[in-house]
């Protein structure tokens, strides 16, 4: 504590009990090793492709595919975000954490005795139901069980360490290399895919130590008396204005940070792959893994960064500073990476610019719904943005082909982006995608400001 004129301030942990600082930790885990899961299928969806299609099968193809597997996983995940969120409303928090935990762990580890590339997408998308439905329940759970003063700070603090999932993932592949075959024997990506089950055993400690928040047994009551609406009505996102309005808002924020992180940042791995594409397929593999390694420790500073803008100036100002910074950032990376050594160093900084945004999501979207709709709410704007989100990382595959063909051909496109610098398909690809930063911008003009006001109720 701290004594200024007289009075003892706390900070935010100071607020939280033993159980608060449980829900905290079990809720972060869960969407840890979600986020661990995610960043196992980005570093193995080539290798994964490259054995389970024909022999000889051109890069080209297989990069395509790999952004079917891609946006298969996104609709998954829209779709587990809306039918889990609703199912939280009216079920619970707790128990929504658990299935959904079993969702992707499960199916995740079904990816790894895939026997084809049609089983392996469809795995993705059963595994994009449990990560959908995971996000929105952890973030609610925290939200409505802690105090009002430690919110923002331990939700962000949440979306935070999921970075620390991410980093697993690339260390675990820096020890056991997707490319390679493991121990000589088995195919890595299919020996990633199994560790990625292991998370399944958090869901035990759920059952047992977690209970639903007070805010949410409050609202049912309330709901099976009669005396409000029935909880998790998705109908009742539109009847409101209110509510209507935030809800447009917080989707049309999570379009542009998913399609910037899904559709171009996590195709780090294939950007470190264009640019290295001369050297020895060993030293390719290491420097993609450490590489995203580094790109989820500047995603973790990214999204903290987030929060103390946050709490300090607010959450517009801190999402129209992340948005800008991803747009530069994601563009000047994807043109500009040429070799291992920037790979070390800006990839840390994509991680920060795409991330960022992300610890807004965890903070902003449960403060703008009452608690009989929150979870519904929160699940709506992130995973409809998703829904939204689903073509754009095939879209980068289509602009690729695109610029291709322009620069094989010299027209005044290819001349454009070569006078800017742009010297390639690939990358005058990202370099356009990076655009949809601007929606997010715009959304914020009309986006109300939560910085110090309780959760609202009806």
């Amino acid at each position: 504590m701290n004594e200024q004129n007289g009075t003892t301030h706390k900070y935010w942990f100071q607020y939280l009990t033993g159980y608060h600082w449980l829900v905290l930790i079990v809720a972060t885990c869960g969407w840890m090793f979600d986020c661990m899961d995610q960043r196992l299928f980005i570093l193995s969806r080539g290798p994964a492709l490259t054995d389970l299609m024909a022999a000889g099968t051109e890069d080209s193809v297989i990069f395509k595919f790999g952004t079917y597997a891609t946006s298969s996983m996104i609709f998954g995940w829209a779709t587990g975000g809306l039918i889990f969120g609703i199912l939280s409303d009216r079920i619970g928090r707790v128990k929504t954490l658990v299935i959904t935990l079993f969702l992707y762990a499960g199916f995740t580890g079904m990816s790894a005795l895939s026997i084809s590339y049609i089983d392996f997408i469809i795995y993705r998308f059963l595994v994009g139901l449990g990560v959908g439905g995971q996000f929105a329940a952890a973030a609610t759970l925290v939200a409505e069980s802690l105090p009002e003063r430690a919110r923002a700070q331990a939700l962000g603090s949440l979306q935070a360490l999921s970075a620390v999932g991410n980093i697993t993932g690339s260390a675990i592949s820096m020890a056991i290399s997707p490319d390679l075959l493991f121990m000589g024997k088995i195919a890595g990506w299919r020996v990633l895919f199994m560790i990625g089950v292991l998370p399944a055993i958090l869901a035990i400690f759920m059952i047992r130590h977690l209970k639903e928040p007070q805010k949410w047994v409050d609202a049912r009551a309330a709901a099976e008396r009669g005396e409000t609406k029935a909880m998790g009505s998705p109908v009742d996102l539109f009847s409101d204005m209110r509510w209507l309005k935030n809800t447009v808002i917080g989707v049309t924020l999570a379009l542009a940070g998913v399609v910037g992180l899904w559709g171009i940042g996590f195709f780090s791995p294939e950007l470190v792959q264009y640019a290295l594409q001369d050297e020895p397929i060993e030293r390719v593999t290491f420097v993609k893994s450490f590489g995203t390694m580094l790109q989820d420790v500047g995603a973790f500073f990214g999204m903290y960064a987030f929060m103390v803008m946050a709490v300090f100036m607010g959450r517009r100002l801190a999402f129209m500073f992340s948005l800008l910074v991803g747009m530069i950032v994601t563009a000047f990376v994807f043109n500009c990476l040429d070799s291992a050594t920037d790979a070390y160093w800006m990839l840390p900084m994509l991680g920060f610019a795409t991330l960022c945004i992300f610890g807004g999501y965890a903070i902003y979207f449960p403060e703008i719904f009452p608690t009989r709709l929150r979870n519904t709410g929160v699940g709506f704007c992130y995973n409809v943005g998703r829904y939204l989100a689903v073509p754009f990382p095939a879209i980068m595959g289509v602009l690729a082909a695109f610029f291709a063909t322009s620069f094989e051909q010299g027209g005044s496109i290819s001349k454009f982006y070569s006078g800017i610098g742009v010297d390639s398909d690939f990358r005058a690809a990202a370099v356009t995608m990076t655009l949809i930063y601007l929606i997010g911008m715009i959304a914020l003009f009309f986006a109300p400001e939560t910085k110090d006001q309780p959760l609202p109720e009806e």
